[in-house]
Order: C-alpha cells, then structure tokens, then sequence
C-alpha cells in the first residue's frame, strides 16, 4: 500500500471515531475498497466492487459513506457534462485536471505545473483570488481517433469538432438545399450541438445552420 494511502486511512479512523461516525468498521470497508480503485466510480460501481469482495452493502449506505468521506475531504465528487455522479480520491496538496473522451467516455488525469502557475498569475493580475479550479478538456481519446474513419458523414461527428465539407451526397436535390442555405464544399465548420436526438446545428464564416439528421448525414466531413 501506497504510503500516502496508509496516512489518509489512519487520518480517517482517527476523524470518524473523533467524530463518532457510526457502522465505522463497515465504512472503513468501503473506503478500503475505494483506495485500490485507480479510476472515477460511481456508487453503483463501487457497490459492485464490494459486493465482489463479499462486502454486500445496500446502496443508500454506500453513497452515504462516500458522502462522508467528500465532506471530510478523503474523496472528491465529479460530474463530467451530464453524466453520472463520480468520485475520486482526494490527496491534500495534490491537484490534477482531467481530459474527457465524448467517444468512449473515457477519463484522463493529467498534471502540469507550468499551467497550474499560470492561472495563478492571471488571477492575481485580475486581482482575484482564487480559492479552488478545474480544467475539464473534452475531446476524442488516441484510441478512439485510431478507430475513426478519416471521413464520415456529419452526423457521426461529435459536439466541438471542426471539420471540412468534402462532399454531399443524396442527389441533386440534396445538394441545392445545402447550397441554398449557404453552405458549400471546402466550408470549415464547427459542431455546435449534435444530441442523439433532435437537430444538428453547425457554424461557418460566423454563421449558424440548423440542419434536420436526415441532412446532416448527407454531408460528408473531414477532419481539418
């Protein structure tokens, strides 16, 4: 075990005996379990890790002791766009910022003191004092990429994307649509909103064009 891992479980024994915390022995359990976790789990996950440990714990108990430990600073609570609520460890003096993949939803930490710095020094130039931050990069992982096709249609590409207008297909109907509503082939665009359902909407040369899925598949993109 981790050195800082053996001084964090001795610092919440001794805080929830402090506080009297009850069922210690089977939050200590979950937080155990929590520990040996590299990755971001939802309480749903962490349940099912314990339950494969032969630790059976109801829900409620499970989220109410990860509660516990946000709040007295063991764990920290994440939430990447509009997804699950998920936790992480919290190590004091330690801070890192995550990359997000829209593809596989996959989450990466990363550090880099340089940029950490640089917030710092713009904040004080603003003359604001910052007390906590986040940096959340969302984007498309090296593995998805790899399993990309270097062109495909509008529709599979993803919110935040920028890309070429390489072809239209469809027929000549198709293609007068799109051209009469401004758009034409060698256009740079950028995903501004494609949700699994309703309308695609696009920007280019500053202008926004709202397009039903069944055009947006029409228009073959690639990357810039």
């Amino acid at each position: 075990m981790p050195p800082v891992h053996r001084q964090e479980k001795e610092q919440l024994q001794k805080l929830f005996t402090q506080e009297h915390i009850d069922r210690f022995e089977d939050r200590f359990k979950v937080y155990e379990t929590f520990l040996k976790t590299e990755r971001h789990v939802t309480i749903d996950e962490l349940a099912q890790l314990l339950d494969a440990n032969g630790d059976h714990f109801d829900f409620d108990f499970v989220q109410d002791t990860l509660e516990l430990m946000s709040h007295f600073g063991f764990a920290r609570v994440n939430q990447f766009e509009s997804g699950p609520i998920r936790y992480e460890h919290r190590h004091l003096g330690q801070h890192h910022d995550h990359m997000i993949c829209t593809k596989c939803r996959q989450i990466l930490e990363f550090e880099n003191e340089a940029l950490e710095e640089m917030q710092i020094k713009i904040a004080g130039k603003l003359g604001f004092h910052m007390l906590q931050h986040k940096m959340e990069i969302y984007g498309i992982c090296a593995d998805c990429q790899k399993q990309r096709a270097g062109i495909m249609p509008l529709l599979s590409a993803k919110q935040g994307e920028r890309l070429v207008v390489s072809e239209f297909t469809g027929g000549r109907q198709s293609h007068m649509r799109l051209t009469s509503m401004g758009l034409r082939l060698g256009d740079r665009i950028e995903v501004v909103t494609n949700m699994p359902e309703g309308r695609v909407v696009v920007a280019a040369d500053n202008k926004r064009y709202v397009l039903g899925r069944g055009l947006a598949n029409k228009i073959i993109v690639q990357s810039q």
